[in-house]
C-alpha cells in the first residue's frame, strides 16, 4: 500500500501492480492542500514535511486538508537570472491575522474514495485552533490533539470507528492550566517542536503517558487514566520525551543526572506491577568525557537501541542565579592577559545553548585561530530548568532574555581575563532580535555585533509561533510596542553594527531586515550590510562559506587594537 501527495491531491496504490487512485479532487497551490502542511504547520506545528498518518496495520489512512484561502501571502521577488524577477507568493499567518482551517479526514485503503471526516467537538473548535497530532491506537480507534489558537488549552479526544462514522468517545482530556502558554516542549533530532507531547498508549488502548508540567512547574512523565494524570517522575530536572513504550517499560530522554540542565541520558521504567524509580542506562558510559547521550530507533521490543554519545571539553558552570553559561577558551588560555569576548545567542523561548554536545564550528575557528573568547549564556526564557524560567518572558518577548545576556556579560568581565574594550554580540534568527536589542540597549559593554535573519518586529512573525508566547497584538498591545528593534535605533549610535538577510527568507522575512535598516538611516546612523540574493533563512549553498567569511572579517575589524 502506497500513498503519496501530487499537485496537492492524494493518491493512493493498493499494490505495485495497480493503477493509483485520486483519492482527493480539491488540492490547489495556496488554497487547499492534502496530506501536505503548509508553511505554518510545516514550521511551527509538525515539524514535518508530512500529513498523513497510516493506522496500526494501514487498513486506514488519515489526513490533513487545510483551508488557507482567507490567508494572507507573504509576496518576495525571485531575482533568478532572466531579465525580469518572478514573484513568489505564500500563504504566510502573521500574528493577529486569519490562519489556516485545518480538516481532518480518515479514508478506508479497501474504499479509497469514501472518506469520513474527524470532527473537532463543537465546546473546542467553535474558534480558531490547530491540528496539533495524530495518534492511531488501533486500526479502529484514533487519538487527536487540538489546540486553542492562544494554544493554552489542549483537547485530546478520542475516536473510534462505529463501521461508518468516527465518533467521539466520551473519554477526552483536556490539558488547560498550561503554565500560561507555553507547552510542553520537546527534542526530536534537534529540531524543536513547540507542540503538545504526543500521548504513548498503554496496553489497555486508552490509558496513555504523557510529557507535561507537574505541579512544581517541571516537565515530567504522566500516566492519564480515568481522567486523571498521575506523575511517574518528579524532581527538578527535566524529561526532555518519550523515546519508547513497551509492554514492560518506558524508555526516556531526561537531564536527571547531577543536576545539569545541559546533559541528556536515556533512562528506563519498568511497569509491570506499578512504575519502577528510573534507572539510567548511559549515565556510566565514559562519563568524564561524554554527557549527552541520546537512545532511539528502538526494536519492537525495546531489547536493541541506536545511540549517539557526544563528547563535551568546554567550560561550563553556573552563576549564582544558578543559570548556566559555557565558555570556549583559546589555546594556552592565560587568564592574566586579556581577550577579545564574543558572545553567541540564541535566546529564544524554552531554547538552550549551553548543553554538553561536542560541536565543531565558527565557535572553534574564533577561539583556535583567532584567540578569542566565545561564551553563550541560557537566560530566562530558556529551557529544560523548569517553568518559572522557561515563562518570565511571556507576554513580553525581547525584555529579560536581552537584559540576562547583557548581565551574563558583567559577569564574564568581573572574572579578570576580558578586554573589555572588545567585546561583540552575535546571533541568528531570534539570536540576531536578541542582538540587535542588546546593542540597542545602549549599555556601553558592547563594541559590535552581528545580525543575521533577525525579528525586528513580532507583528511581521508568523501567528503560530508570536501568538503562543505574546497573544494576539490587539490583546498585547504594550509588549508588541515595546519589544521592536526599531525604537532602540538612536542607540546604535555607539556601536559598530552588521546586519544581514537574504531576500528569499520565507521565514524570518527581508521586511524585517529593511524595516531596521530604514530606523537606521533615519536615526543618521552608520552601519555595514550585507543581503543575499535568492537565499532563504539557512543562507545555504554559496552563502554559506561567504557569510562566515564576512563576519569574520568584520569582527577582525572590531577586534583590532588601536593602541
Amino acid at each position: 500500500m502506497l500513498a503519496y501527495v501530487w499537485r496537492y491531491n492524494i493518491y493512493l496504490k493498493q499494490s505495485a501492480a495497480t493503477a493509483p487512485i485520486q483519492v482527493t479532487q480539491n488540492g490547489e497551490e495556496n488554497r487547499i492542500l492534502n496530506g501536505v502542511p503548509d508553511w505554518a504547520y510545516e514550521e511551527e506545528v509538525f515539524a514535518s514535511s508530512e500529513a498523513m498518518w497510516w493506522s496500526t496495520t494501514g487498513k486506514f489512512l488519515a489526513y490533513l486538508e487545510l483551508n488557507d484561502t482567507s490567508v494572507h501571502t507573504i509576496d518576495y521577488p525571485w531575482f533568478g537570472s532572466g531579465q525580469y524577477p518572478e514573484t513568489i507568493a505564500i500563504p504566510y499567518p502573521k500574528a493577529g491575522s486569519t490562519i489556516p482551517k485545518a480538516k481532518l479526514f480518515v479514508i478506508d485503503s479497501a474504499n479509497p474514495l469514501k472518506r469520513v471526516e474527524v470532527v473537532v467537538p463543537t465546546f473546542f473548535g467553535s474558534g480558531d485552533h490547530y491540528l496539533s497530532s495524530v495518534t492511531w491506537v488501533t486500526d479502529e480507534r484514533v487519538a487527536v490533539q487540538w489546540l486553542k489558537r492562544r494554544q493554552n488549552h489542549v483537547l485530546l479526544q478520542i475516536y473510534d470507528f462505529d463501521g461508518s462514522n468516527w465518533t467521539a468517545k466520551s473519554v477526552r482530556f483536556i490539558f488547560d492550566k498550561y503554565f500560561k502558554s507555553f507547552l510542553s516542549v520537546i527534542l526530536l533530532f534537534l529540531i524543536f517542536q513547540y507542540n503538545p507531547a504526543r500521548p504513548f498508549f498503554a496496553e489497555d488502548k486508552i490509558s496513555f503517558y504523557r510529557v507535561m508540567s507537574d505541579s512544581k512547574g517541571y516537565k515530567h512523565i504522566h500516566y492519564i487514566t480515568n481522567g486523571k494524570a498521575m506523575p511517574i517522575t518528579s524532581g527538578t530536572w527535566e524529561v526532555m520525551y518519550i523515546s519508547k513504550l513497551t509492554s514492560s517499560a518506558i524508555y526516556f530522554i531526561s537531564n536527571e543526572h547531577m543536576g545539569r540542565p545541559g546533559q541528556r541520558n536515556l533512562y528506563k521504567i519498568t511497569i509491570a506491577g506499578g512504575h519502577s524509580a528510573p534507572q539510567c542506562l548511559t549515565c556510566t558510559l565514559h562519563p568524564e568525557r561524554c554527557q549527552y547521550n541520546l537512545g532511539y530507533v528502538f526494536s519492537q521490543m525495546g531489547s536493541y537501541f541506536i545511540m549517539t554519545m557526544k563528547m563535551e571539553i568546554m567550560k561550563r558552570a553556573s552563576f549564582p542565579t544558578d543559570l548556566w553559561y559555557q565558555m570556549m577558551l583559546p589555546p594556552n588560555f592565560d587568564k592574566s592577559k586579556k581577550y577579545p569576548l564574543l558572545i553567541y545567542v540564541y535566546g529564544g523561548p524554552a531554547s538552550q545553548t549551553t548543553d554538553f554536545s561536542f560541536r565543531l564550528g565558527w565557535s572553534t575557528y574564533l577561539a583556535s585561530t583567532e584567540g578569542v573568547i566565545v561564551a553563550n549564556f541560557d537566560g530566562r526564557g530558556s529551557g529544560y530548568q523548569g517553568d518559572e524560567v522557561m515563562h518570565a518572558i511571556y507576554q513580553r518577548l525581547g525584555t529579560y532574555e536581552v537584559e540576562d545576556q547583557i548581565s551574563a556579560v558583567r559577569k564574564f568581565i568581573d572574572m579578570g581575563f576580558i578586554d573589555t574594550e572588545r567585546i561583540a554580540i552575535w546571533g541568528w534568527s531570534y539570536g540576531g532580535y536578541v542582538t540587535s536589542m542588546a546593542l540597542g540597549a545602549g549599555t556601553g559593554l558592547f563594541k559590535c555585533g552581528i545580525a543575521v535573519a533577525p525579528v525586528a518586529k513580532w507583528d511581521y512573525y508568523d501567528a503560530v509561533y508570536t501568538e503562543r508566547y505574546m497573544s494576539r497584538p490587539d490583546e498585547n498591545v504594550d509588549g508588541y510596542k515595546n519589544s521592536t528593534v526599531m525604537s532602540r535605533a538612536k542607540n546604535f549610535q555607539s556601536v559598530e553594527y552588521l546586519l544581514i538577510h537574504g531576500t528569499a527568507d520565507d521565514n524570518v522575512h527581508f521586511q524585517q531586515a529593511a524595516q531596521i535598516s530604514k530606523a537606521l538611516v533615519d536615526e543618521k546612523v552608520d552601519f555595514e550590510a550585507m543581503w543575499y540574493t535568492d537565499k532563504d533563512h539557512t543562507l545555504a549553498g554559496s552563502a554559506r562559506y561567504h557569510v562566515y567569511n564576512h563576519m569574520t572579517h568584520f569582527l577582525q575589524k572590531c577586534f583590532a587594537k588601536t593602541k
